[in-house]
């Protein structure tokens, strides 16, 4: 008799075609511009040749992938991970468009990354590692055709290196003129004040809003979080502050627990002088890592990679609100359990658009040549998320559909409208 073999779990680009042809189909979108929208515009691999500080020459390999521009020039982060490849990029550049289409932004969206674990190279290698990536994409990405973002271990300092090279490439009179080629620079670099915390402070308040809906708020919730990058440490800051205990954090290193709450400021010191990893933090118990989701709570924030919540542990998930912090992380056969369970999941698209939202402001204030406020650029952001968490209400009510479906809707029928409006070429 024939061994049976075991399913192999979904990839995210799976997965966000999966998402995506659900919606397309239960919508009635067109069927040529379903066709449009199901594959990318370009997919771009560079390998290209840096010298390590012994002085050995390595070769690594980029990726940047452009979905769709329909409604303006490619947007999304570039991340630095050993498991990145054309696949993920492919998913995240998927996302990207649907997330910057929702929050009403002139962005289509990309992606990108190079194959390396950061945590393996010196800042001077890094340096070189970026400014070489940056050269060799050359023209393929520019401040009116595609905006490189920090995402996963890429930051302020990476942006500005990509910079300082593309406006390096330029005739000396025009590089005033390109200083909005990538955002979440250093706001010594024309940078935005607030877009450091502008995504973790978008899961926060959709979260908020959320809550409210329900006539609720986040006093004395307690919720637990994946991951511990910027996205992690801002999000837990905004929610302490507003009344919620942090009673679990987990990274790949460690997963602590006190069920009488963790300081995030704390454990963002704890983890500067550790290349970001929180194992070690005092005043708190060390569990094993299979045991973080199934632990009590009232929210759940994965704030790591995709593909984390998945057929496996999802039946185990305590929390009644998953707040998709990170791109992708619940995967189709795990969402359909958790729906079934009745839990709440506010969709990566809307959760966590609060970075390209801020991202967005930080180029038309390149634009512009001004320079803006904390609390003005706060406000901002504020207002367009507040406005895109009621579209999404309003949608989930009207559609009687999840949030997830209610959000996609939404993206991909103003992508529909710009097409259906302007035809196709030729």
């Amino acid at each position: 008799m024939s061994k049976i073999q075991e399913k192999k779990p979904a990839t995210m680009y799976e997965n966000v075609m999966q998402q995506y042809n659900q919606v397309a189909d239960s919508m009635g979108l067109n069927k040529n511009i379903k066709k449009i929208l199901g594959i990318t515009n370009n997919e771009i691999i560079v390998n290209f040749p840096v010298r390590m500080d012994n002085d050995e020459v390595k070769i690594f390999t980029g990726y940047r992938v452009q979905h769709n521009n329909a409604l303006g020039p490619y947007k999304g982060g570039l991340r630095y991970h050993p498991t990145i490849d054309v696949d993920d990029a492919r998913a995240l550049a998927m996302w990207m468009t649907w997330k910057t289409s929702l929050a009403g932004l002139p962005f289509g969206g990309a992606k990108g990354g190079i194959k390396l674990d950061p945590r393996d190279y010196s800042i001077r290698e890094l340096e070189r590692i970026t400014r070489r990536f940056t050269y060799a994409l050359g023209d393929n990405i520019g401040p009116d055709q595609d905006i490189p973002a920090p995402d996963v271990n890429t930051n302020a300092q990476t942006m500005a290196w990509i910079l300082d090279t593309y406006m390096s490439t330029k005739a000396p009179s025009a590089r005033s003129q390109n200083s909005h080629i990538v955002t979440g620079k250093p706001v010594g670099s024309g940078g935005l004040e607030g877009r450091d915390r502008a995504t973790g402070f978008g899961v926060f308040l959709t979260i908020k809003l959320f809550l409210a809906s329900q006539g609720k708020d986040l006093k004395n919730k307690t919720f637990i979080v994946q991951g511990f990058g910027n996205v992690g440490q801002w999000a837990s800051k905004f929610m302490v502050e507003e009344g919620a205990k942090l009673i679990a954090v987990q990274d790949a290193h460690a997963t602590l627990y006190h069920k009488e709450g963790i300081d995030p400021v704390a454990l963002a010191e704890h983890t500067k002088p550790r290349k970001g990893s929180i194992e070690g933090f005092e005043g708190t118990e060390e569990i094993k890592p299979e045991d973080f989701f199934g632990l009590a709570c009232d929210i759940l924030i994965p704030a790591a990679l995709g593909n984390q919540i998945n057929r496996d542990n999802a039946p185990n998930i305590q929390a009644k609100i998953i707040a998709e912090g990170a791109n992708g992380p619940v995967t189709g056969e795990g969402e359909k359990i958790l729906l079934e369970r009745d839990i709440a999941i506010i969709p990566d698209i809307l959760c966590n658009s609060g970075g390209v939202i801020g991202s967005y402001f930080e180029w038309l204030q390149n634009r512009h040549g001004e320079i803006w406020q904390l609390d003005e650029v706060m406000q901002k952001i504020e207002k367009k998320l507040t406005e895109n968490f009621k579209k999404v209400e309003e949608a989930v009510k009207e559609n009687k559909v999840d949030w997830r479906t209610a959000a996609y809707i939404i993206a991909i029928s103003r992508i529909e409208l710009a097409y259906t409006q302007r035809g196709i070429f030729p």
